[in-house]
Formats: C-alpha cells, structure tokens, sequence
C-alpha cells in the first residue's frame, strides 16, 4: 500500500491522534547516536541505551509522518528535518545486527536488517505519500539512500543471513523491503527481482510454521512477522493470503488468549502476557478471515520500537466492525478451523494446549526460535492473575543470543515450572524434546501428557513422563510426573510465580500433595526493558525410588 491520505479516522482512534500530536510537537533535541554506543555493544553487550535512542528518533519521525498524512495544511519543515537526519545516520540498522552485514562482506551502512528495513518502509511510503509537497530535494536524498542502503543490496546476489532463518527475519526484513520497493520504485525489471526475493522470504516464513498455524514465538513475535507477512502480501496483492494455513495463521492470538478483551495472552518463549496488538491488523484480518477485531486500539506509546507499518495500517484499515457471530452452527464452524474445544486450543504442532479457562501447558523442543528452557512448563490463571507464571523475555544483550543464553533468568529452566533431577536441569539443543504421548478433550476439561526424558541428561534416568489431568469445571489440575529409574534419584519439583508461594500455595491456588520437603528461593533478573523481575520458586523434593514412581500434586483455584 503506497499511503497517499489517511481515510477521516474514526472516533475510537481520538487518543492515538492525541499521541500521535503530542509526539509531533515535541521539540526536544533528537537524541544523538553516537560511535561510543556501538562500542558499547561491543565492548559489554549492552543495547539497552544505543535502542532506547534511535527508537526515541523512530517516534518523532513517525509521528511526523503520520500528522503530515493526517493533516494536508501541516507545516513540514520538521518532518523534513527528520528525515534529512535519518538519511544522515551511520546506520539504519543496530549495533546488535551489524556482524550479520559483515559475514556478508556487506558494510555497517548496506546492513539490511529488521530496522533498516523497517526504516526503510518509513522513509519509502513518506517520500510517495507526500510527493509534491515534500521539498524536492529532500524526497531526492532519501530516495538516494534507500537506493544505497536498501534496494542495491537487495539486487545484490548475495545471500542475506536472514534468508534462511525460517522465523520473523524472513517475514519483517522481506516484507519491509518489498513494501519500500511498491512505495518508490517504477515498475520493470530491478522492482520485479526485489519483489520476487521478498516473495521467495514470505514462502519460507510461511514454511517455518505448523498446519496448526502456531508461532513458536509467541503473540508478541507473531504481530512482528505474521504483521509484515499480511502487510507486504496485502499490498502486493498475493495469492498466499488465500491459503487455509494463513487463515489459521491469522487465528493464533485469539486461541492463544486467556482472556482476548482482556488483552491477557500465554506468555511462553520471549513472549509478554499483555503483548501489543494493531488494531488495524487485527481489524482487516477479521474482516477477511473471520478473527477476533481489537478488543481495544494501543497508544502510539504501546509499541516502543514505532514501527510505520503497524501504526499507518491502524489509521488507514481501523474501523469498528459487529461483535463475533452469536450463532451456534457458525461458532461450530469457526472452531473447527480454528482446532478448539470447549473454548481449548490444541496446537499440535507447537505442543502446546491453551484453554482460556486458565490453563496452558508446552512441549515442543529446546532449539526453537526465542528458545526457553521450559519443556513440560505451565501456567494457571486466577480470575485477575497468572499464578503459576512465566517470566517471558528478559532483557536482550550479546549475550543473550549467544552461548550464554541460559545463564540470563529468564529463558533458563530456572524461570520455569519444570523438574530438576539429581540438580540437573533441562538441555538446550533439537534434541532436547517432549514427545507428545497423548491429548484429549474431556466434557469438563483437557487430557495431555508429554515425555520429557530427551530434555535431561541423567545418568540412571530411564524415562520421565509429565501428565496433566485439567478440569475446568472444578478448577482443578493434577499433575504426575511418572519417572522410571535405574538407579535412586532425587526429584525436585519447581513451580514458579511472580507471587510469594508458601507449602499450600500461592494467592488463589490450593496445593495439595504427599510428603516432600519444600523451600522457597527467590531469583531476580531484569525484564525487557531492563528492569528488576523477580520469581518465587517453589521447591519440593522427594525421593525418586529404583523403578517406576509416581509424583502427584493437585492444584486448585480458588480465587
């Protein structure tokens, strides 16, 4: 979509306009992006203070931006000035990324990354949409550096790392690119071949998902490049929007939701339980597919990296569209396509069950993409909190996207609900995984069963079998860890909560179970946006005998 005028908002949109101004009329100095702060990725692996800056110079530029769309009679000295500035940026990529340009034999200025490419998609669709109006010699430059940084890599023959990465990479840098190229370049040969390799991207992004149409990511990683997959494919008018996968595809935030009006959703992998959700994407994909419309529209301020595509596709595609169908043989048919229950999801593919009743539980493997240690983990929700939780992601460093990953809390084992063994914890690595041995819906709830014997490595262990017993009627799970021993072995059982447990539980879940000692260890470590996240662990240890024993807990909701 090459963005020429806004459509009249709707009235719902009135506090994101007022943002949207706020952010316009602040004229503060641009935050500076110096070299020292490259370095000092580098040199620690902080990118905490680098991102906080450019994304602070993304906001202004897209506020710009979008009141100049907006606005026909706005003044657009500013918004050229922004502009004139970003083409003077060192890199439009971060300092995180820039070893993937040189394992390229590209430089830090032709690195396309998911920001670059996403600045791109920014600059492109400003510079078309105010076509005559915008200084002619500013449209110039930044066509210039789209050319040099953007469109002249991507005729290049090289490889990009991210071709082949098989998860949001292919989806956000394809998508962002090819929406730039619909933007400003004319139509022929050189738009054609870009076209064509965004394209070849969105054919693998699609293949890095499941029939069950679950991203192994979670929400948060699911708007980012679902997001650009659904932009670049609408605007170029793709007939892989038509594929029933898609469609399944489009539905995963609503059955990965425990409450969708609530904005409370299964936080596994580097997820969040409150993730950001575009009101405009989830506004076109209900009118196409059927989904869930925004239960609310975010600030400007909700999505912290500002990205154009998200926040132009809101003003152009938002409008309020009638509740779901009420009626009962239509709700039946949107179950079956969606694969639920009663109200519960079952990917089969992720290994993952969600019933909004206020339980989740994962398999999968300890290799996938934003990747925790946490086969076998669960969640339990009380009617105004998660109880059993998950922490999602921590905060991104070198290190964590590195060898040492799980040392960071948040994706080790330690952040999760999952058994130690003899002190061992869970692997990383493909190998490492749950094999689903059996799934149910029951009349009042959920039957699922995971072995968990691939993700350790204990000498004597023969097989750990974790078996999940949900009835949503009664509010209840039990639990059985079934482990089969060679040997005597000592059984810790973790369960995890950003609420102080005690031996019966925690505010609103009961536990009952026999014997076993129990303790409680407090673990800190900083969230996303860095700062101090702490979980409660809740340990209870029992002897694992020689042979087949059976560990039981019952938890019940109570609140």
């Amino acid at each position: 979509m090459s963005v020429s005028a806004f459509p009249r908002p709707a009235p719902q949109l009135a506090h994101l306009l007022k943002d949207i101004a706020a952010v316009a009329a602040d004229d503060r100095p641009r935050p500076e992006l110096p070299y020292s702060w490259v370095r000092r990725y580098e040199r620690d692996g902080d990118r905490l203070q680098y991102e906080r800056r450019y994304f602070q110079r993304r906001a202004r530029l897209v506020a710009l931006a979008a009141e100049a769309m907006l606005r026909p009679d706005s003044d657009l000295d500013p918004l050229s000035d922004e502009l004139w500035s970003v083409c003077d940026e060192y890199l439009w990529g971060l300092p995180a990324h820039l070893h993937y340009a040189e394992s390229e034999g590209r430089t830090a200025t032709t690195c396309v990354d998911l920001f670059a490419a996403e600045t791109a998609h920014l600059l492109a669709e400003t510079v078309s949409a105010l076509a005559g109006a915008l200084d002619g010699r500013v449209a110039d430059r930044v066509r210039g550096e789209l050319e040099r940084r953007i469109f002249e890599p991507m005729l290049d023959p090289r490889p990009f790392r991210w071709e082949g990465f098989g998860n949001n990479w292919e989806a956000v840098c394809g998508g962002a690119a090819g929406l730039a190229a619909l933007a400003v370049l004319d139509d022929g040969p050189r738009r054609q071949h870009i076209l064509d390799r965004c394209t070849a991207a969105m054919h693998r992004f699609l293949d890095s998902y499941g029939d069950d149409g679950g991203c192994v990511e979670g929400v948060d990683y699911w708007v980012y490049g679902f997001g650009y997959f659904f932009y670049f494919a609408h605007a170029a008018g793709s007939p892989l929007l038509d594929l029933p996968k898609v469609r399944r595809m489009a539905s995963f935030p609503q059955r990965a939701a425990f409450d969708f009006a609530d904005g409370a959703f299964v936080p596994f992998s580097d997820a969040s339980a409150r993730p950001f959700l575009p009101a405009g994407l989830l506004t076109e994909l209900a009118s196409r597919y059927g989904t869930r419309p925004p239960a609310v529209i975010p600030s400007l301020y909700a999505d912290h990296c500002y990205r154009w595509a998200h926040l132009s596709r809101t003003l152009a595609w938002y409008r309020p569209l009638p509740a779901p169908a009420q009626d009962p043989g239509q709700i039946r048919d949107i179950a079956r396509i969606l694969g639920v229950s009663d109200g519960a999801a079952y990917f089969a593919d992720l290994g993952w069950v969600v019933d909004p009743a206020g339980f989740a539980a994962k398999g999968g493997h300890n290799d996938e993409p934003h990747n925790h240690l946490d086969l076998g983990h669960f969640l339990l929700r009380t009617a105004t909190a998660t109880g059993l939780d998950d922490l999602g992601a921590g905060l991104y460093t070198k290190d964590y996207f590195g060898a040492r990953r799980y040392e960071s809390l948040h994706p080790s084992a330690r952040a999760h609900s999952v058994p130690e063994i003899d002190g061992h914890t869970q692997l990383p690595g493909r190998s490492r995984r749950a094999d689903i041995l059996h799934h149910r819906d029951t009349p009042g709830g959920i039957e699922f069963d995971l072995d968990l014997t691939a993700a350790y490595d204990v000498d004597g262990l023969r097989r750990l079998v974790r078996r999940f017993r949900w009835n949503r009627t009664a509010a209840t799970l039990e639990l059985t860890d079934e482990i089969t021993a060679g040997r005597p072995l000592m059984l810790t059982e973790v369960f995890v909560s950003r609420q102080c447990p005690t031996a019966g539980g925690w505010p609103g879940i009961d536990l009952a179970y026999a014997g076993g000692e129990a303790a409680v260890e407090e673990a800190t470590g900083p969230d996303h946006r860095g700062c101090p996240d702490t979980a409660y662990r809740l340990l209870i240890t029992n002897p694992a005998a020689a042979g087949v024993s059976h560990h039981r807990f019952t938890f019940r909701i109570s609140g």
